[in-house]
């Protein structure tokens, strides 16, 4: 799948917030889910899926029709660029499909307008999946969907680079400076490393320096991004500029041909780059790069999870085959089999011991990293706040502003923002 869609399935698109009388406050106790009836199911199911998923999962259904005859399931594919609007108009005029596939940080808005289902107890065993993937359903304590499929952040580089430099993939960040400054300087980069500063995934880069330095994003229901441990990150994701290893006036569209062209020693990415550089860099250039997992900050080496979840709608027509036909999409080898589709890795850790994933060894970092991974807090003003961090983090990256001036002009805009619950 491509960069674009990935992104819109982490949530790019915000979902807005339906009138607040129909939504949940924060001082209401938590919804209690309704166990599943077990048995034969029967009739129709419908199901909204966007981009490449929504257009293979049609087909891909009919291995779960066969072992449940009498029921049909019934695909929509959406457009990213109209999911918004059709989600919230169907919110609004009570006119929801029995399932759609949500962005990974859309659950806490879509939970606010009370449309969402809780997950059934008795159908769902969270143990199952990646923590990191759970967080991404879980809002105040309740989960409103199941993780389908998830993607995580990783080091890509130049192998060549890195044997002529005399290198190996860094495992902290003292080791990570010295690995992108040898890359530059004996490995033939032009620059070191790519790293994100404007619109679109700058915040996705941050986030897991945060959390690898040992601070969170939230405390007692609170924004707090001008913490030590933030201003730590803050001032790694700095240094690349500021010793002139990452560049901060890439013209747009150069990446990832910079990296193919041996312009850009590595950078963070997600599972989808590998088709990607792949497919662009044509026969031979899967030998010039591989995959590693982040190096070790202050306190740990974790990154960022994204995805997408399943979710299901409380107008739901056919509640009992709805929740059967997500307990399906969530076993192993179904998982593994929806990889081996559209190459979305599986949200289920046993999936990854599947053959179809087992084998390949750059698939395995990803697999590892996600051991330690995690998602924004399902805020309904989530997004709002990440327009913020990709706007601060330019004038950073640019030179504008201080560690210590972005971390105030961050917090001070989150906290009048707020959380939306």
């Amino acid at each position: 799948m491509n960069t674009t869609t990935r992104r819109a399935a982490t949530g790019v698109l915000a979902i807005a917030i339906l009138a607040a009388g129909c939504g949940r406050s924060a001082e209401q106790a938590p919804e209690q889910a309704q166990d599943v009836t077990t048995g034969k199911i029967t009739g129709e199911v419908t199901v909204w899926a966007m981009g490449e998923e929504g257009n293979a999962l049609g087909a891909f259904v009919k291995d779960f029709e066969s072992a449940n005859p009498g029921v049909k399931v019934n695909v929509t594919a959406i457009g990213w660029d109209v999911a918004h609007d059709k989600l919230t108009a169907a919110i609004a005029g009570g006119a929801t499909p029995d399932i759609s596939m949500i962005g990974s940080t859309w659950s806490g808005e879509l939970a606010k307008t009370g449309a969402l289902e809780p997950t059934p107890g008795n159908l769902v065993d969270k143990s199952l999946f990646f923590p990191g993937a759970w967080q991404t359903v879980d809002v105040n304590g309740t989960a409103y969907g199941v993780p389908w499929y998830v993607e995580t952040r990783v080091l890509y580089y130049r192998t060549d680079q890195a044997e002529k430099a005399g290198v190996r993939p860094p495992q902290t960040w003292q080791e990570f400076t010295a690995f992108a400054k040898a890359l530059k300087e004996k490995g033939g980069a032009k620059n070191g490393f790519n790293q994100s500063y404007t619109l679109g995934a700058s915040w996705q880069e941050v986030l897991p320096l945060i959390w690898q330095a040992g601070g969170e994003i939230v405390k007692d229901g609170k924004y707090t991004f001008d913490t030590p441990q933030a201003l730590t990150a803050l001032k790694q994701y700095e240094s690349l500029f500021k010793q002139k290893l990452a560049p901060n006036n890439t013209p747009e569209g150069a990446f990832p041909q910079s990296f193919i062209k041996g312009e850009v020693g590595g950078f963070f990415s997600g599972p989808w780059m590998v088709g990607v550089l792949n497919n662009d860099g044509g026969p031979g250039f899967k030998d010039k790069f591989d995959v590693a997992t982040y190096p070790k900050g202050p306190v740990s080496r974790t990154s960022f999870v994204g995805g997408a979840d399943m979710a299901v709608f409380k107008k739901a027509k056919n509640r009992d085959a709805a929740w059967t036909f997500i307990k399906w999409l969530s076993e192993p080898k179904v998982q593994a089999k929806w990889y081996s589709t559209v190459k979305a890795l599986p949200a289920v850790q046993a999936a990854w011991q599947e053959p179809e994933l087992s084998s390949d060894k750059q698939l395995a970092v990803f697999g590892e990293q996600l051991k330690d991974a995690k998602t924004p807090p399902p805020f309904p003003t989530w997004e709002q706040v990440a327009k913020v961090l990709e706007a601060e983090l330019e004038k950073l990256a640019r030179g504008r502003q201080t560690p210590e001036q972005t971390a105030q002009a961050i917090q001070s805009q989150a906290a009048t923002i707020g959380t939306g619950l």
